[in-house]
């Protein structure tokens, strides 16, 4: 791996996790997403630190430049973030639907009362 490509590999996870601290802190996400993030960030930063290791998958996968591989990593790790957030975002709405119902049961009631 090319020593430019390490570099901005280092920079790209520091400067994640960095983003990620600051949003966390600012109390913009919950940490519980948060750790999603940081994977992402932990999954960049070994891949600068051990490129060996990304030379054997290079070669397992038939990669012919490495720079493939890595944005195939690169997009693995977006497309798993998407689903991560997808399913995230589908439980929301379910706890949406499940207070709006009980909110109109609840409004319901009380219009009875009001009546009575």
């Amino acid at each position: 791996m090319e020593f430019k490509l390490k570099i901005s590999l280092l920079i790209f996870s520091v400067i994640l996790f960095i983003i990620t601290t600051v949003v966390l802190k600012k109390e913009r996400i919950p940490i519980k997403y948060s750790l999603l993030w940081y994977f992402s960030a932990v999954i960049i930063l070994l891949v600068s630190i051990f490129p060996t290791a990304l030379e054997l998958f290079q070669n397992f996968f038939g990669f012919e430049a490495l720079s493939n591989l890595i944005i195939g990593i690169f997009i693995s790790i977006l497309l798993f973030l998407t689903m991560s957030l997808t399913i995230i975002i589908s439980g929301q709405n379910k706890k949406i639907i499940l207070l709006i119902q009980e909110v109109s049961a609840l409004k319901s009631k009380l219009e009875e009362r009001d009546k009575k």
